[in-house]
């Protein structure tokens, strides 16, 4: 292999590419940085074993072939070159025990580098081209950013999986649960719901989060396989794709619907009042009591945290309250949490009773939901959580 291309072309890409690299393993192709060169691009390929990255770039290619880089170290000087152009040419080992080593040369720089022979490398999954959709980078960002705070962090069942289902004309549904807290956001891409399954999909946070780091605000094509979430860029020059899990979702119908009975209780609450509120009273909150305490009545809530180590605090909030619910405790940095996460300037929370779910919604959140679980008020104000 010989190309020549500019540093400042791929380096992007490869540090995308790294950072798939897994920081401990002892296998040789998962180290490696995988690039191919033919056709005057260069395709640079890394994997952890589930999350596959591709990206393709311009290249002057003089001699085609397949090689695999020590990854994090080949990143780390080019990193540290100036911009311009790279000289990357192959020489192959000579007898059957000798190792190839890649020249890498700039200008008066010189350098010799370890590759890997291309027997080890493994195909990468090819992004199918049949039934893939267009959807906006930046939508799917925000999606991600509204629902991934509420999945769980365990990564062996559904309770750590991103969600999404189609529904009825054009609908999808993407929503994420913990023990405690339960997120979901509606939007209308007919497109998308064509392609998705009937019983949805589900992605590991941990691959979600992945693939938001690589997001940006352009288009991207995705398609979805038997096994894996296929993303591309729409001028096909970067790609992931990541495993789908195979787990039986929780059906959350059941207490989304509950927030519309009849015996629920509203609380309108001004929405930055309520977080600055929130933030002084959690400096009262301790281990063992990391509630605020919400005490209402028809125009005012107040709120208190006592913390046996630190003092007590206690605020008062204009409001507008309706229902026959006088007390209620949440933990204060989840609800905190989810405050943050909406851009309404008033928030509604519907409360279902002093231990049944509490629907967070705003005006101007359209389709978007958060359920909060309250915490179980004792007389010495000690608390345990209750699970969905």
């Amino acid at each position: 292999m010989f190309i020549k291309v500019y540093k400042e072309e791929i380096i992007d890409g490869l540090q995308k590419s790294a950072n798939l690299i897994p920081q401990r393993t002892g296998a040789a192709y998962l180290r490696s940085i995988w690039i191919r060169a033919e056709n005057e691009k260069i395709e640079i390929m890394s994997t952890d074993s589930n999350i596959e990255f591709r990206g393709s770039y311009a290249a002057q290619v003089i001699e085609s072939g397949l090689i695999g880089v020590p990854g994090r170290q080949f990143v780390e000087l080019l990193r540290k070159l100036p911009a311009g152009q790279l000289s990357l040419k192959v020489e192959a080992g000579k007898g059957d025990a000798a190792s190839s080593v890649l020249h890498i040369e700039q200008g008066r720089r010189k350098y010799r580098m370890a590759v890997n022979d291309s027997t080890w490398f493994q195909n990468f999954a090819d992004f199918p081209e049949d039934g893939a959709v267009i959807w906006a980078g930046d939508f799917l960002q925000e999606l991600i950013d509204r629902i991934a705070y509420c999945i769980g962090d365990d990564g062996s069942d559904a309770l750590s999986c991103f969600f999404m289902k189609p529904g009825v004309l054009g609908r999808i549904e993407a929503a994420g649960m913990t023990g405690h807290q339960f997120a979901m956001r509606s939007f209308t891409n007919g497109d998308l719901s064509s392609l998705l399954p009937d019983e949805g999909i589900l992605i590991q946070k941990k691959y979600l989060l992945e693939m938001k780091k690589w997001l940006a605000d352009d288009e991207i094509e995705i398609n979805i396989g038997d096994k894996r979430l296929f993303v591309r860029r729409a001028d096909h020059s970067e790609s992931l794709s990541l495993p789908l899990a195979f787990h039986q979702y929780p059906d959350y119908t059941i207490f989304v619907a509950g927030l519309k009975s009849d015996d629920v209780s509203k609380l309108n609450i001004a929405r930055e009042d309520a977080v600055n509120s929130l933030e002084r009273i959690a400096v009262f909150n301790t281990d063992n009591n990391a509630c605020a305490y919400f005490d209402l009545s028809e125009k005012e809530a107040v709120i208190t945290a006592q913390g046996h180590d630190v003092g007590s605090a206690s605020e008062s909030l204009d409001v507008e309250y309706s229902g026959g619910l006088a007390k209620i405790a949440f933990p204060t940095n989840n609800l905190l949490g989810i405050m943050d996460h909406f851009k309404s300037q008033e928030l509604t929370l519907t409360m279902t009773g002093p231990q049944g779910p509490c629907g967070v919604s705003g005006k101007d959140d359209s389709d978007y939901l958060v359920i909060v679980m309250p915490m179980a008020i004792l007389e010495e104000k000690s608390s345990s959580e209750e699970e969905i």
